[in-house]
């Protein structure tokens, strides 16, 4: 099954910290709805019929969309696509976004599961961060969403600013934990060039990240969470048993996409394909009835690379026989020869014919990642 992601650009106010694409200018969400709507119907064969197992709705803050327009998406998508009963269709979300009318307006549009973004339970932190909510609205979102009935949330923590110490990690964790939701995403602080943090930095206002800090953090995130019934299936995302994200998953096993909206990505298998991340200019293409972005044809060295970066994050790991029976013996030997060395150091473990990274090796995923890579 394929899934769908609807790249929402707008925001309330922008994050200190965010290098997504978004407006803070909403007076034209309407327009930008009815393009999204009208690019379903002009791209109907990128999926070549395969049945929809998830929806996900990210951005941006798509929580600004109203009823209508969430229904008027969701309709186009059905009435095109087919998407499995019980499909997956998650919504981010802002927490002073989730009032009880906005959730029940959002349980109306048959969402299913929440992905909050909390970042932190400290109010000087969100404030930095030029959040638009505070700790107390983070806290009621959730327990506002368990008492309409939503029992598949997610909520995103940010850990290595330089508000935190260990002792305040441990207290968004805890409030986390405390909180009984069923999954949790957290990431470490990265500074992006173009971000009001990357200039701030620049100009010697901002420190960088402690990296030392940072993987304390993330030792402790990964032993508490395993206490608390939770499972690492990929570097930054923890869930239940059975409650992993779908849509997400999908991307890190390789599984076919459509991505709608400006700056969105899509994958077939063979090529990738993005939309402009230019929003007059998006739906200035669609007017006219084309796509405005780019295409990447990729190669079996683009596929194996791209396999071997997304399958090590995660628990399933790198599988020897997928890599001889998709790539051949050659890549397979280059792989395996690679491999030993992380094996010795204990950053690899090999179970048959998977390899996936130890707790020690999930702190450098992305170096040890690249060391595999052909060119």
């Amino acid at each position: 099954m394929s899934g769908i992601y609807i790249h929402i650009p707008f925001c309330r106010k922008a994050c200190i910290y965010c290098d997504f694409h978004f407006s803070t200018q909403l007076d034209y969400k309407g327009k930008m709805v009815d393009a999204i709507c009208r690019e379903i119907e002009l791209r109907k064969e990128y999926l070549k019929g395969e049945p929809i197992g998830s929806i996900y709705f990210g951005g941006g803050t798509p929580s600004v969309l109203s009823l209508t327009e969430l229904e008027q998406i969701l309709n186009a998508i059905r009435k095109i696509h087919s998407v499995e009963p019980g499909a997956e269709i998650t919504l981010e979300a802002n927490p002073d976004d989730l009032d009880i009318q906005k959730l029940t307006e959002l349980k109306q549009a048959c969402i299913n599961r929440l992905s909050i973004g909390i970042q932190s339970f400290h109010e000087d932190e969100l404030k930095w961060m030029n959040r638009s909510h505070t700790a107390e609205q983070s806290v009621a979102s959730v327990k506002n969403a368990k008492e309409l009935g939503f029992d598949n949330i997610t909520i995103d923590l940010i850990y290595g600013s330089k508000f935190q110490d260990m002792d305040s990690w441990k207290y968004n964790l805890q409030k986390a934990f405390d909180l009984d939701v069923q999954h949790i995403s957290a990431y470490n602080l990265t500074i992006e060039e173009k971000t009001v943090l990357g200039t701030l930095l620049k100009k010697g206002k901002e420190p960088s990240v402690n990296d030392e800090f940072s993987n304390q953090c993330f030792d402790w995130l990964i032993s508490e969470s395993r206490k608390h019934g939770f499972i690492q299936y990929e570097i930054s995302n923890f869930g239940k048993k059975d409650l992993f994200a779908v849509h997400n998953s999908n991307y890190w096993k390789g599984i076919t996409y459509l991505g709608l909206g400006p700056s969105a990505h899509s994958f077939d298998g063979e090529t990738r394909q993005w939309n402009s991340a230019n929003n007059q200019l998006y739906m200035d293409a669609i007017a006219k009835d084309t796509i405005s972005g780019e295409k990447e044809n990729l190669s079996i060295q683009n596929r194996y690379n791209e396999y071997i970066l997304t399958r090590l994050r995660t628990i399933w790991g790198v599988d020897a026989d997928y890599i001889r029976k998709t790539f051949g013996e050659t890549f397979l030997d280059s792989f395996l020869q690679k491999s030993s060395e992380y094996i010795q150091s204990g950053d690899l473990f090999v179970s048959g014919p998977v390899y996936a990274l130890t707790d020690k090796g999930k702190a450098f995923a992305d170096k040890i990642s690249s060391e595999f890579f052909e060119e």
